[in-house]
C-alpha cells in the first residue's frame, strides 16, 4: 500500500466531446476545463499534493482549426488576467513547460508575469504544460545535452525543479500517455478515469487517489 501521491499529473482529455454532446461551442468545453482545473487545483492542496501538472496545449493542437486555436489563446489570455492574483493569494506557484517560440508575444508576457508574480509560493506548484511534447522537450534536452548521465540530462527539461509524478491520471476513459512527460513519468503509476475532464468532480478524483494508494510501487526491485 502507498501513502497519497505528493506530485500528480493529470492529461485533461474531453473537453470537445463534453461540447458537442451539449450542442455547444468546443470554446465553452474548454472554458469549463478551465473551471475543473481551478477546482481540482484546491482539491489537490486539501489531499496534501505538492505538484499538480496538467496538460493545457500540445505541440500537436496547433493542427486544430484556426478559430479553435485562436479563441483557446484568447480563454488562456483572460483567465491569467483574472486569475493570477487569486492563485498568488492563494499560496499558489505556477510554472508554464513547453515551448516558448510560438506563442503570441503579448501571451508569452503574461506567462512570465504569472511565473514572476507567483515564484516564491510554496503552498502548491501548478505546472501548467503549454505547447508542450515529451518528445520535444527531450530533443531540446538532447540539444543541449555533453553528458553526466540521467541526473544532468533532467537538468536540461524545461522543468528541472518538476518531481516526477507519483501518479499520472487520463480522463475521458482514452488509454494512452499521448506524449505527455515521457521523461519524467517513466515510472508513474497510470490510472485511467471514464469521465470528460469538465465533468471530472472530487469524486472522481479522490477516485483515483485510492486507487494510487493500492498499488505497491517497486521500481523495478521486489
Amino acid at each position: 500500500m502507498s501513502e497519497g501521491p505528493k506530485y500528480v499529473a493529470i492529461i485533461t482529455d474531453g473537453n470537445g466531446r463534453w461540447a458537442q454532446a451539449r450542442g455547444v461551442p468546443v470554446v465553452d468545453g474548454h472554458q469549463a476545463g478551465a473551471d475543473t482545473v481551478k477546482a481540482r487545483l484546491k482539491d489537490a492542496v486539501r489531499h496534501g499534493i505538492k505538484e499538480l501538472t496538467v496538460y493545457s496545449f500540445s505541440t500537436e493542437n496547433w493542427s486544430r482549426s484556426a478559430e479553435e486555436v485562436t479563441a483557446l489563446m484568447r480563454m488562456f489570455s483572460q483567465r491569467l488576467m483574472t486569475e493570477t492574483p487569486e492563485l498568488h493569494a492563494e499560496g499558489v506557484r505556477m510554472r508554464f513547460i513547453g515551448r516558448r517560440d510560438r506563442v503570441a508575444s503579448a501571451l508569452l508576457e503574461q506567462m512570465e508575469a504569472a511565473e514572476a508574480t507567483t515564484a516564491a509560493n510554496t503552498r502548491i506548484t501548478l505546472f501548467i504544460a503549454f505547447d508542450y511534447g515529451g518528445r520535444q522537450e527531450i530533443l531540446d534536452a538532447a540539444e543541449r545535452y555533453t553528458g553526466g548521465g540521467e541526473e544532468a540530462f533532467g537538468q536540461l527539461l524545461y522543468a528541472p525543479e518538476m518531481h516526477e509524478p507519483d501518479l499520472l491520471i487520463r480522463t475521458s476513459g482514452e488509454q494512452r500517455v499521448s506524449n505527455y512527460l515521457l521523461w519524467q513519468a517513466a515510472y508513474s503509476e497510470l490510472v485511467f478515469a471514464p469521465e470528460l475532464w469538465p465533468d471530472f468532480d472530487s469524486a472522481a478524483f479522490e477516485r483515483c487517489l485510492d486507487e494510487y494508494s493500492t498499488r505497491q510501487r517497486r521500481f523495478g526491485g521486489r
